[in-house]
């Protein structure tokens, strides 16, 4: 199992380029694996707190670690121009040699992330967007004559370089609340999940992870490595264990907004919970 941070990107420390950056830096000196951040535009409302770019905050990140991986957690695909956001993680790619991890979904909360720019919130048109997003980003990132005729975009004859410096592409986490069906199905697609639930981080158990296991890989063709992450909870060798045998492979740290520098540093400096 690998083990990362995640956390908002908001907050009085979390919400400025330059401590992401800092934070990720003495994350990869500290042992961790992977360094994600929310893709929030707005977040709350009324907003409370400073809130940056998730794109240059990770091209920051990019520039100042050597190794960790690094990515969102959850870019909200339908509010994304799909040609804009593949020459943005193509970029980031080659910027930080193959380390990024582009984790999708619907985003939330809808009438926030959305409703306040006058962007649809139906969810059934956003899921109609995501997965036409996300055929768009495949296509783009072969770096071939590419056209697209859908519902919400349309591409005449496109071709963009460089392809990624991954091979064969970008790694991309699908996202969804457990147990709705249809993210796990569009996630058995890609090359990992980070699934959600209601309530509490952390909520989903051993069994729930099981039964998600089973169900993306009954949805699955492809023989390449597939992620599962967990949120939270993971805290020693017992639970590791309970957890790798479920078929989980990435344990994330929950780091919250409010938290002060000081005890941002101690959980990093303690390094991952191995």
């Amino acid at each position: 199992m690998k083990f990362g941070l995640y956390m908002p990107n908001y907050g009085k420390i979390l919400g400025y380029a330059n401590n992401l950056a800092d934070l990720a830096n003495r994350a990869e000196e500290c042992g961790w694996d992977g360094f994600f951040i929310f893709d929030h535009i707005l977040a709350e409302k009324p907003t409370k707190n400073p809130m940056v770019d998730p794109w240059i905050a990770l091209s920051a990140i990019a520039m100042k670690t050597e190794k960790i991986k690094f990515g969102t957690t959850v870019t909200p695909l339908p509010r994304r121009r799909p040609w804009k956001l593949a020459r943005e993680t193509v970029t980031l790619d080659h910027l930080s040699k193959g380390r990024l991890i582009l984790s999708i979904g619907l985003g939330t909360p809808a009438d926030v992330e959305y409703g306040s720019f006058g962007e649809e919130t139906n969810a059934k048109i956003r899921a109609e967007k995501l997965d036409e997003g996300l055929d768009i980003l495949l296509g783009l990132w072969e770096g071939k004559d590419f056209s697209y005729h859908g519902k919400h975009f349309n591409i005449d004859q496109v071709k963009f370089l460089p392809k990624p410096f991954q091979e064969p592409r970008i790694k991309i986490w699908g996202s969804g609340f457990w147990p709705n069906k249809l993210p796990f199905i569009r996630s058995a697609k890609l090359d990992g999940v980070f699934p959600l639930s209601t309530g509490a981080y952390g909520k989903l158990t051993d069994k729930d992870f099981k039964t998600m296991h089973d169900f993306i890989f009954e949805h699955r063709d492809l023989k390449t490595p597939f992620d599962v992450v967990k949120l939270s909870g993971i805290t020693d060798k017992k639970t590791i264990e309970k957890y790798e045998q479920v078929g989980v492979t990435w344990g994330l740290t929950y780091i919250g907004a409010s938290t002060k520098l000081e005890l941002i540093h101690q959980r990093i400096d303690r390094g991952p919970p191995t």
